[in-house]
């Protein structure tokens, strides 16, 4: 259950606190070179703004009194993207393959993305940066946890969002029946635009139950069938788009509400990822699941919402 986190932990909110306040403006840091760990950069090909995210200490739970509140502490600070992937960042990395949206915009957020292409993204992107001699020891870019952006989306706030919701996201009454250009709404206390709504955001994780107590560094399950998203998209209700709403899908190309940001964070175990991709044309849905399905989400609109499939998720 939600509650007050200065309540349950008296010290958290000095932890959330100092966090926030580590977090440099997003102009300074290392505006080239490797990346230095306490600073914000900007990468110089895509140019795209990464902020720092100092280690600290968050409440997670996924449904009201699940039990399933979980302490979560990051020993180990992690850069995350200021911004959705951009359509001109996508042509910059990954010139071989198609832009995959239906809204076209060089600084709409890229859609359309399954799980394995946002991460052959971020593979890609590591390769250049490494060859480079610009890739931290230890770090790689990837999607984020489920925890490192949920983490970064509350900003130290334990609210239903992390503010105004209608100054802070594009969503279903106010994006005009699509996406919009990144960074056009207002930031959250860290600096991060368009956590809450315009696209739904790719997440590393295997679907699965949160572990309870208290966890460090988490990575979420060890294997499963589904694939974690977050944040809510531009047909989503407010509901939608609530901090803690869990998204699931076969990670599978998607439809025009799916996108992605990315993370340079420290090396964790592999992604466990198949010789068969959902994006490759060999891929096949498990028997357990048609394919019609597709992916799930939480349907929390009200009937006439526009929507592309039936959903299904858990929210707090």
């Amino acid at each position: 259950m939600l509650r007050s986190l200065t309540a349950v932990f008296p010290l958290l909110a000095l932890t959330l606190a100092a966090g926030a306040a580590s977090v440099p403006h997003a102009a300074e840091g290392a505006a080239r070179g490797r990346p230095v760990p306490g600073e914000n950069f900007t990468l110089a090909e895509p140019a795209l703004a990464m902020i720092w995210v100092a280690p600290g200490t968050f409440l997670m739970s996924s449904t009201h009194g699940a039990g399933d509140d979980t302490r979560v502490t990051f020993t180990r600070g992690y850069w995350l993207g200021q911004t959705e992937v951009t359509q001109s960042q996508w042509r910059a990395v990954m010139d071989y393959f198609p832009l995959p949206s239906r809204f076209k915009g060089s600084e709409h957020p890229v859609e359309q993305v399954g799980w394995a292409t946002a991460m052959s993204f971020c593979a890609r992107l590591t390769e250049r940066e490494r060859a480079a001699g610009r890739l931290p020891e230890g770090y790689e870019y990837s999607l984020p946890t489920e925890a490192q952006w949920e983490y970064a989306c509350r900003a130290g706030t334990t609210g239903i969002y992390a503010g105004d919701l209608d100054a802070m996201a594009w969503y279903q009454t106010n994006s005009n029946g699509q996406t919009q250009p990144v960074a056009q709404k207002q930031p959250n206390a860290w600096g991060f635009f368009d956590m809450h709504g315009n696209v739904r955001e790719w997440c590393a994780d295997w679907y699965g139950a949160y572990a309870g107590g208290g966890v460090g560094d988490p990575t979420g399950v060890a294997t499963g069938q589904f694939r974690v998203y977050r944040g809510g998209a531009w047909f989503d209700s407010a509901g939608g788009c609530r901090a803690a709403l869990r998204g699931w899908g076969a990670g599978s190309p998607s439809d025009s509400g799916s996108g992605f940001r990315i993370a340079l964070a420290p090396l964790r175990p592999s992604a466990q990822v198949t010789d068969q991709l959902p994006d490759s044309p060999d891929f096949r849905y498990p028997a357990t699941m048609p394919a019609a399905l597709g992916h799930g989400w939480v349907r929390l609109a009200q009937a006439n919402a526009p929507r592309p499939k039936a959903r299904g998720a858990s929210l707090r």
